[in-house]
Order: structure tokens, then C-alpha cells, then sequence
């Protein structure tokens, strides 16, 4: 009896590994450093949350079913607080997917099981189903990630060819475009994707980046801008339009500083133009970027200080 009993405790620790508590102080290893080797997803959950009750049980079965591909960690936030900061988190359940050392996918709030497998299966080791005729769109979108800009075009023009309606291989080839300043060659691009996927958050990524870009353009020069603004630096539409153009000359923290400074001076201005503005670049950067977190960290405090 006792031996069994041994036997089913090793096989019940093998599966437990799958699915395991973290905090603030275990968070490097149990997920920065483990998804060096296999993706991680992480749950930030709370006892008193309802969704949260729901959640967390469905994405466990996801993942064990995944049989190792990929591992789940519970962050408690009631106990990480701080860790919670530090990720973004301002509502709960919130849920982040991690690779090679960084968050790569997220989302918020208690999801159908179908969507809990798609996510699961999109940022698991092997992702079966990704692929169009041979071409994967998580390499394409590495190599525009590491500004390999002809290699991201090639895989990105490859998936289109078997895959017209693919609006990730659409939005991608855009932001291809954008990153080469062919400005009228990605609002071309983004022009095939289909009607009915207008939607789409990829698109709408680069749309938003498209429409900066063109914003950007129309303003003055950042130095006229800035004395402009050392003149008067209630001259919010001038501290408006140094923060746009800030932003499309990619000084990301600056033009951070700048609206959010807006927002502390005045939030009604314009109709609140600075907090939708940051909003919006939100969405261009992701959910989960550093500037992301940091622009929404610093917006908070400004709103709720």
C-alpha cells in the first residue's frame, strides 16, 4: 500500500510541475529563466475574484492537456502587489504568455474554454496549425522584430500566397512597410485585408500607427515645438504635437512624459485628448510592452493619485 501510494505521489509531482504557485521572490526562476526552455503562461489571480474562480480551473486543464508544451504559473496578487504593478496588472484575471525570458501575448478577464486553447495552442512549444506552406508567421514576425526587414517581407508575402484573407500576414507586411517609411505601400497593403476582419487588432495596430505617422508629418519641428513649449508650458496643443512627433521619431519615454503630463494639468482638455491619445499608443505598442506597462503605470498615478 505504501508503496503505490509512493509511486502515485511521483507521477501526481511530475504533472504538479505543469501547474505551480509563484511569487514575487520565485518569479525570475519559475518564469523568466523556465521559459528559456518551454513557454510559461502566468495567471494573476485573486481569492475574492469571481472570474478568477473560472478561469484558472479551464486554463489548467488547457495546459495539462497540452502534455508539457507548456507550463502555468498562479501569481496571487493579494501577496505580489508589487509584482502585479510592475506587470501592468489593473484588473484580474489577467494572464500573460512568456518565451525565451519575455511576455509575448496576454490578455484580461474570464475567457471561453475555446479561446483558452487557442491562446494555449498559439504560445505553446510546437504550435501545429500556424503554418502555410511551410512559412511560419512567428518567425516572419521575429525577423521584423530583429529588423530583418526583407526575410519578415518574404515569410509575411509566402503566408499571403496560400492564405490571401491571413490578416496577420497583412498587418505584418504592413508594419514591414512602415519600418522601410513606404508609407503609401503599407496603407496599400492593408487595403487587401477582408472587409469583415476591419476589427482585427493586428490591423487596427498598424492603422493606429499609420495614422501618427500622417499626424506626425503635418507638425512642426521638434525643436520649434519645444521652445514653443519652454515659453509656455501651458501651451498644451504645443505639448500635444511635441509628444506626437516625439513618438514617431521613436523617444517613446518623452512623449510618455509629455501627455501624461497633459492629463496631470489638465485631463478635460480637448475633450481628454491626452489620455485617448495614450490610449491609442497603447494599442500600437501591445499590451505588453516595457513602454506600455510605464505609460499605463504613470497615467494611473496622475488619475488616481
Amino acid at each position: 500500500m505504501h508503496s503505490s501510494h509512493t509511486a502515485g505521489g511521483g507521477a501526481a509531482n511530475a504533472n504538479a510541475q505543469l501547474v505551480k504557485d509563484s511569487s514575487t521572490a520565485t518569479f525570475v526562476a519559475d518564469v523568466i529563466d523556465a521559459s528559456r526552455e518551454v513557454p510559461v503562461i502566468v495567471d494573476f489571480w485573486a481569492p475574492w475574484c469571481g472570474p478568477c474562480k473560472q478561469l484558472g480551473p479551464a486554463l489548467e486543464k488547457v495546459v495539462r492537456a497540452a502534455n508539457g508544451r507548456v507550463r502555468m504559473v498562479k501569481i496571487n496578487v493579494d501577496e505580489n502587489q508589487e509584482l502585479a504593478g510592475q506587470m501592468g496588472v489593473q484588473s484580474i484575471p489577467a494572464v500573460f504568455a512568456f518565451k525565451d525570458g519575455q511576455p509575448v501575448d496576454g490578455f484580461m478577464g474570464a475567457q471561453p474554454e475555446s479561446q483558452l486553447k487557442a491562446f494555449v495552442e498559439k504560445n505553446s512549444g510546437e504550435a501545429p496549425g500556424e503554418e502555410a506552406g511551410g512559412v511560419n508567421i512567428e518567425d516572419a514576425q521575429a525577423a521584423l522584430a530583429a529588423g530583418e526587414f526583407s526575410l519578415a517581407a518574404q515569410g509575411f508575402v509566402a503566408i499571403m500566397q496560400e492564405d490571401k484573407g491571413n490578416v496577420e500576414a497583412i498587418a505584418g507586411l504592413a508594419a514591414v512597410y512602415l519600418e522601410m517609411d513606404e508609407l503609401e505601400q503599407a496603407k496599400q497593403t492593408l487595403a487587401m485585408a477582408p472587409k469583415n476582419k476591419a476589427g482585427d487588432p493586428a490591423l487596427k495596430a498598424v492603422q493606429a500607427r499609420i495614422d501618427l505617422m500622417e499626424k506626425a508629418a503635418d507638425l512642426g519641428d521638434i525643436g520649434e515645438l519645444s521652445a514653443k513649449l519652454e515659453k509656455n508650458p501651458d501651451d498644451f496643443q504645443a505639448r500635444f504635437d511635441l509628444a506626437i512627433a516625439l513618438n514617431a521619431a521613436g523617444d517613446r519615454e518623452d512623449a510618455i512624459h509629455h501627455l501624461v503630463e497633459i492629463v496631470r494639468r489638465d485631463n478635460e482638455w480637448n475633450e481628454s485628448a491626452a489620455r485617448k491619445q495614450l490610449l491609442q499608443l497603447f494599442e500600437v505598442w501591445g499590451a505588453t510592452d516595457p513602454m506600455t506597462i510605464l505609460g499605463r503605470r504613470k497615467l494611473s498615478v496622475v488619475l488616481f493619485a
